[in-house]
C-alpha cells in the first residue's frame, strides 16, 4: 500500500515539474513579391555614402527604379550613348518623379565596389542615388533579372511598369525596330500623365545578368 502511494505521489510530483513543451518559432515570411498591377512592396536600402533610402518616403511621387551595375557592358553604353544619358534628368526635373539606381551585385562581383560605383556616379553625373543591395533580398523582391533593368512605381504605390529601358537591345539606340525608338519610361510617364491606362506594362529586359550571392 505505501509503495503504491509513494509511487503515484512520484508521478503526480514529476508532472507538476515537468517544463512547459517549448512552442516552435514561426517561420520568417517570405518577402511580398512585386507585380505589375499590384502595391510596390517597400524596402530600405544604404545609399554611396551609407544613408538610408526608403521606397515609402517618396510617397506621393513616381518613382523610377533602375538596376544598375556600373561594371557592365549594357550599362555603360545605355548612360553614355544610349537612353539612360539623360532621361533620369529630364523625368526629374520638375520633382514630381524620383530616380533610384539599385545595385544588386554581391560582394566580390562584377560592379560591386563602393569605389567603382562612386565613379560611376561621377562619370555620368548621375544626381539621383545608388542603393546597394548586397544581399540581393530587394532584387529578387522585384525580380530584377539584367542591368539595367527598369520598374515604375506611379504616385499611388503602385507598380505600373517592369522591363527593358527601351526597345533597342544594343543599348545604343540603334538596334530598335524600323528605327523606331522607343524609351519606355517616356511613354510610361506620358500614359501617366495623360491618366490612361500604361499601354506596355511589361517588357523583357536586356542587359548582363544580375550578380547575385550564390
Amino acid at each position: 500500500m505505501r509503495s503504491a502511494l509513494f509511487v503515484a505521489l512520484t508521478l503526480v510530483s514529476s508532472t507538476a515539474f515537468a517544463e512547459p513543451a517549448q512552442t516552435p518559432p514561426k517561420p520568417e515570411a517570405a518577402p511580398r513579391k512585386a507585380e505589375v498591377g499590384k502595391q510596390a512592396p517597400n524596402f530600405s536600402l544604404a545609399d554611396l555614402a551609407g544613408k538610408d533610402v526608403k521606397l515609402s518616403q517618396f510617397k506621393g511621387k513616381t518613382v523610377v527604379l533602375e538596376w544598375f551595375n556600373p561594371g557592365c557592358p549594357y550599362v555603360k553604353k545605355s548612360h553614355s550613348v544610349g537612353s539612360l544619358i539623360d532621361t533620369a534628368k529630364r523625368v526629374t526635373k520638375d520633382g514630381t518623379v524620383a530616380w533610384l539606381a539599385i545595385n544588386s551585385g554581391a560582394a566580390g562581383k562584377q560592379g560591386n565596389a563602393l569605389d567603382d560605383n562612386t565613379a560611376a556616379v561621377n562619370s555620368w553625373s548621375m544626381a539621383h542615388p545608388v542603393l546597394r543591395d548586397e544581399s540581393g533580398v530587394v532584387g529578387k523582391m522585384y525580380g530584377a533579372t539584367n542591368t539595367p533593368h527598369i520598374f515604375i512605381v506611379d504616385k499611388t504605390g503602385t507598380l505600373v511598369y517592369a522591363g527593358a529601358i527601351d526597345n533597342s537591345p544594343d543599348a545604343e539606340g540603334k538596334s530598335a525596330p524600323d528605327g523606331k525608338l522607343v524609351n519606355y519610361v517616356d511613354a510610361t510617364l506620358a500614359d501617366l500623365g495623360a491618366k490612361r491606362a500604361v499601354k506596355t506594362p511589361v517588357t523583357k529586359a536586356y542587359g548582363c545578368s544580375v550578380k547575385y550571392a550564390n
